[in-house]
């Protein structure tokens, strides 16, 4: 008996599950969504230089913008988190 054909989406997702990178390979989804998610104008003045478990960390091209950007912290992970479906970052670090 022949097996029906699977989307190869389905197939991708379930292979990253098993090899244990499906969470990475979504949380790196945030730096190509980064200027949709955060506006233009944040994303010229920022940098993600890496995510560390739940944690991302984001360089900034001034203290001023650092410290406006620490008063958006909640709303900015829950936008990262809404644009990709899922709890996946916890806590901003802006550096």
């Amino acid at each position: 008996m022949r097996e029906e054909p699977k989307p190869l989406g389905n197939i991708m997702s379930t292979l990253l599950e098993q090899l244990g990178i499906g969470k990475k390979v979504k949380q790196y989804g945030i730096v190509d969504l980064w200027p949709q998610i955060v506006g233009e104008r944040i994303a010229q003045v920022t940098k993600i230089e890496r995510i560390e478990g739940d944690k991302l960390f984001v360089s900034v091209s001034s203290a001023t913008w650092r410290n406006e950007l620490m008063f958006l912290k909640q709303e900015l992970i829950t936008k990262i988190n809404a644009a990709l479906d899922e709890q996946l970052i916890n806590d901003i670090i802006f550096r």
